[in-house]
């Protein structure tokens, strides 16, 4: 198989019954990838706060299609507490899910990758590192800020097998659960003070994946790109 040829590439994404991880999955379906969901609606269903059932969904998905060219970590658990109120069962949790559920993964689909030659580990962070809302998102921002580092020190540690490992950093994205649980007011005060005034989507985080998990990104590594319209510049 050639680094240019998609249609055989297999893509793990995890959190794929989410809005952004739900498009990431789609666009690289149609990009010609054959896509495996990982979450608890996923096939094979998942509890990604546990290590085995992590475990067992990667080794489901080498027995029933003997590698993963592509790892695109979305899922998150968004669980809020300030330094206050934070206990260490959901701090733990938190960080279960959103880092230690990838670098398992990464840790499965590595050798298969290196075998190839080719690979694309992608996790989806957020812009919140660099300025962070609230204070009751410790345990959330801490983990996206966890999986930068941890992409930058793998893209060290696998680039010489021709793996490439970045992350994406969205802005505050129209999807059903932010439009539950923020403003109208909130969305128009993060989108003035965007460069781009246009509301974020998450068919934008999912074309910035798609290149990322392409032969166009081969040059590109160890980088957090925001798809933010521009509110973070850096």
């Amino acid at each position: 198989m050639s680094e240019g040829d998609l249609t055989q590439r297999v893509a793990v994404v995890t959190g794929g019954a989410g809005a952004i991880g739900g498009s990431i999955a789609a666009a690289l379906a149609a990009s010609g990838h054959v896509v495996v969901t990982l979450d608890q609606a996923g096939d094979p269903p998942v509890d990604l706060s546990r290590a085995e059932e992590v475990h067992d969904a990667a080794g489901a998905v080498l027995a029933r299609h003997g590698r993963c060219e592509v790892l695109v970590h979305a899922a998150a658990a968004f669980d809020r507490a300030d330094l206050a109120s934070i206990d260490l069962a959901t701090w733990r949790r938190v960080q279960a899910v959103n880092v230690e559920s990838a670098l398992l993964l990464a840790q499965a689909f590595a050798p298969g990758m290196a075998a190839a030659g080719f690979g694309r580990i992608i996790f989806v962070v957020s812009d919140t590192i660099w300025s962070p809302p609230a204070g009751d998102m410790l345990p959330y921002v801490t983990s996206k800020g966890a999986l930068v580092a941890l992409a930058r020190t793998l893209a060290v540690g696998l680039g010489g097998d021709g793996i490439a490992v970045t992350c994406v950093a969205p802005g505050l994205t129209a999807t059903p659960a932010a439009r539950q649980g923020m403003t109208q007011a909130a969305f128009d005060d993060v989108r003035s003070r965007q460069a781009l005034p246009r509301t974020l989507v998450p068919a934008d985080v999912a074309a910035t994946v798609c290149f990322l998990a392409s032969a166009a990104a081969a040059a590109l590594t160890g980088q957090t790109i925001c798809v933010d319209g521009g509110l973070i510049l850096r």
